[in-house]
This record gives C-alpha cells, sequence and structure tokens, in this order.
C-alpha cells in the first residue's frame, strides 16, 4: 500500500507507457483500492490452469479477475526452477489466463549453466514454442513475452543491451514463425534481469525491446518510477 502510494507521484503524468504491478496475493485487493485513481494496472504473480476444482491453496484466473487483475505472470524462471513448472503447464496457464481475459506476461530464458554451454537460443526457442501451442494468431498477439536470462535476475548482472537484442529478436522470429508475422510484430517482448535505472535508456533504444520486466529496482518506489520515466529523464 505504501509503496504504490509513493509510486503514484512518480507516474501521474505519464501516458504512453502500460506499469503494472503484481504484489502477492494477499495484497491484490488492498493494493486495486489503492491505484483506482491512478494509470497503474494490477497483476498477479501465478495462477492455476482450470477454472474451478478441489485445488487446495491454488489461485484461478477467475479470483485474479475478481481481485481486479489485468494481467498475470506466467512461468517465471522461479516458478519453473522451485515449483517444477513445466512448458506444457506453462501453455495451460496462458490459456486459463486468456480464457478470462487477462494478458499473460509469459517469461522464458536460459540458466547460467546453458548460456554458457551456447545453447540460449535452443532453449528460448523451445520454450516459446512450447507456449504458443494450439493459440489463435490474435491470441499470441495479446500476449506480453519475457525474455529473463535467468543469470541475471538478482546477481546485477546484466545481458548488454546488444545481447537483449539479439535474443528478443530471435524470440520474435520464432513467434512469427508459429503465428505469423503480423502477430510477430504486435506481439510485446520485454527485458527482465538486473533492470536499473542506469541501464533502462540503452535497453529502451533497442529495436525489439518494448518493455522491461522489473525485479529487484521495482521494489523502491522512485527506483521503479524512474525507469516508468525513461524516456523523461
Amino acid at each position: 500500500m505504501a509503496f504504490v502510494e509513493e509510486l503514484k507521484p512518480w507516474v501521474r503524468d505519464v501516458y504512453d507507457v502500460d506499469i503494472v504491478v503484481c504484489p502477492p496475493f494477499t495484497a491484490l485487493s488492498s493494493v486495486k483500492r489503492a491505484i483506482a485513481d491512478s494509470q497503474i494496472k494490477l497483476g498477479g504473480q501465478n495462477l492455476h490452469w482450470e477454472k474451478e476444482g478441489a485445488y487446495t491453496g491454488e489461485i484461478s484466473a477467475a479470483m485474479l479477475v475478481d481481485a481486479g487483475c489485468g494481467y498475470v505472470i506466467i512461468g517465471h524462471s522461479e516458478r519453473r526452477q522451485y515449483f517444477g513448472e513445466t512448458d506444457a503447464l506453462v501453455n495451460k496457464k496462458i490459456k486459463a489466463a486468456l480464457l478470462h481475459q487477462l494478458v499473460p506476461i509469459v517469461c522464458v530464458g536460459e540458466t547460467l549453466e546453458q548460456r554458457e554451454a551456447g545453447v540460449t537460443r535452443t532453449i528460448c526457442d523451445r520454450q516459446v514454442r512450447r507456449a504458443l501451442v494450439d493459440l489463435k494468431p490474435e491470441q499470441v498477439a495479446s500476449l506480453v513475452i519475457a525474455y529473463e536470462p535467468v543469470w541475471a535476475i538478482g546477481t546485477g548482472r546484466t545481458a548488454t543491451a546488444a545481447d537483449a537484442q539479439d535474443v528478443i529478436a530471435y524470440i520474435r522470429q520464432v513467434v512469427a514463425d508459429v503465428a505469423g508475422s503480423v502477430a510477430a510484430e504486435a506481439v510485446r517482448i520485454q527485458y527482465g534481469g538486473s533492470v536499473r535505472p542506469d541501464n533502462i535508456d540503452e535497453l529502451m533504444a533497442q529495436a525489439d525491446i518494448d518493455g522491461v520486466l522489473v525485479g529487484g529496482a521495482s521494489l523502491k518506489p522512485d527506483s521503479f518510477g524512474s525507469i516508468v520515466n525513461y524516456k523523461r529523464n
């Protein structure tokens, strides 16, 4: 609550950037009330793939919508690493989100071991293709895809802007191969991995980077607000 109250003045005059905060489930309803008079939008950090059923402790898409969400993060590297989420499960969750008019923020990316093995493109190719199975081109066009190299999350290490552009341009090619050039042009592809106020300008100057998925730097209103305002810095 305190965070969004401090953030609102930072983004009061920003109308050309979609700003989304994704707090824990227990804070969703409270944050929704706090951002009601702002252009900040609300997202969940995860969801269950079934509409309903005996899944104690899980949060459905309908529950997120009821709490005021318009977005949901799917397949975050921590979900994949610690909770065993597979590409097939990510695909199910995307479909569940779309069924309830939630915008999926679909995370893909390689580990340090995979990067050092030179298989970054192979990993991203596989994750993107499997995430998009059985989706219509117009559904793909409505997605947000976040390229988050796992080795750059919370480590202070950041892919260079050129490296991020290279992988994201490749991801866009994969989307085009799966869903067509119109969908590939429309889909928003973000970079996530130690995004900070001091590297946002260079990242956003790249041709294929449409936005950022901000981790640690989003925990302070002035830091996140500065990133949102990158074109005005």
